[in-house]
């Protein structure tokens, strides 16, 4: 089987699940305020599907190109990330904590590192927080927010 370096083919799952594994250090270590317990998937679900708390999981959305000069193509991908917490005590600030975390793993893998499908290494140029929404509170006990990120690539 020959295998072929395609530039500028969509790698919408090769960069959902390179992100994934670099939210899986949110481990309530170091600076980090919350520990995930390697509980990140780079899928979504649903409400009844999510049983183990805290929880993230990442949903690729639109992806759009913009076509320059030269034949050069940048790839923008949307990506929803979905944080859910249970808090008896303050659910917001659980889960406050957790968007925090997940800020910073963004900040720290600005150029994030990811393979295509021949295992060629290549790095996003930028990865943009476009919107953070939370339940603001409405859902105590449980707790849910979502941070909708732009990628460059």
């Amino acid at each position: 089987m020959t295998t072929t370096n395609r530039s500028y083919t969509s790698r919408r799952s090769n960069i959902v699940e390179a992100l994934a594994q670099k939210l899986k250090d949110i481990n309530g270590a170091g600076a980090f305020l919350s520990d995930l317990q390697n509980n990140v998937h780079p899928r979504l679900k649903f409400w009844d599907e999510v049983d183990q708390f805290p929880a993230i999981h990442l949903n690729a959305g639109a992806e759009t190109r913009q076509y320059q000069a030269g034949g050069f193509k940048d790839r923008f991908l949307s990506i929803v990330i979905r944080c859910y917490v249970s808090d008896e005590i303050d659910a917001t600030e659980a889960l406050n904590m957790l968007m925090e975390d997940i800020e910073t793993v963004i900040e720290d893998n600005s150029r994030l590192e990811y393979f295509d499908r021949q295992n060629n290494t290549f790095n996003v140029q930028q990865i943009t927080i476009v919107s953070i929404n939370t339940d603001e509170g409405v859902l105590e006990p449980l707790g849910v927010g979502e941070i909708l990120i732009e990628v460059r690539y």
